[in-house]
Formats: structure tokens, sequence, C-alpha cells
């Protein structure tokens, strides 16, 4: 299986994490915390969602140089936030403004750590694995 192919499986690994802390966060966390402290608590365990499944990448990718887990990185996030906006706006009819809210980190929206880490996380992993700068 080539290195594209795990692309997408991964990052489509990494919709069905992220729905799922989605979820818990909605029907877990906001009834206990309130809905921003419910974001902020399910940001920072989707960034170590993330990253797991980024270092999980990595090691079925053992043939990928850091460059090209930067590209992979790069190309996740790309999908990640062109189905966040198209399935937000259009399927669950958000408006551009609550949707561009997520990002508003003065407000305590943790969203663009989720963002980082899904970009930086394969390249992270792979210069752990010793896999070049």
């Amino acid at each position: 299986m080539g290195l594209g192919v795990k692309a997408v499986l991964a990052w489509l690994a990494l919709f069905v994490v992220m729905f799922a802390n989605g979820a818990f966060r909605v029907f877990v966390l906001q009834p206990r915390l309130g809905e921003d402290r419910a974001r902020q608590v399910a940001s920072l365990t989707g960034v170590v969602l993330v990253l797991l499944v980024g270092w999980f990448f990595v090691r079925v990718a053992p043939q990928a140089g850091s460059g090209q887990l930067l590209r992979v990185g790069a190309w996740w996030l790309v999908a990640t936030v062109g189905f966040e906006f198209i399935y937000g706006h259009f399927v669950s009819g958000l408006s551009w403004a609550a949707l561009l809210a997520d990002y508003n980190i003065l407000r305590g929206r943790l969203w663009s750590l989720i963002l980082v880490s899904v970009c930086l996380g394969p390249w992270f992993w792979g210069v752990m694995a010793g896999r070049g700068r």
C-alpha cells in the first residue's frame, strides 16, 4: 500500500476519532462543564488523539521521510479545514461567522491547536523516529 493511500486512511481514522471526541464533548462534557469549558477540554483531548493517530501513521509508513510527512500533515490540514467549512456551512447550516468563531483563541477557543497538531503531528513523529529534520 502506497503512502498516499495510507495518508487517506489515516485521515479517515482522524475523522472517526475526532467525531467521537466531539460526541463525547456534546453528550458527556457539555452537560457537566458548560459549552466553553467542554470545548476547551475536548480540544486538548483532541490534540492528544490527533497526535496518537499521527504516531500510528508514522509507524505504518516507515518509508516516509520528514518532507513527505510534512506534506501529509499539510494535506490533512487542508482536508480537515475544507471538511469543517463545507459540512459546517452547507450541511449543518452554520454561518461563516459561527465557523470562524472556533478560531478565536483569545476567546478561549482552542480548535487552532488541533489544526497545528494535524499539520505537524506526522512530521514531529518522523523527526522523533530519526527521519531527518
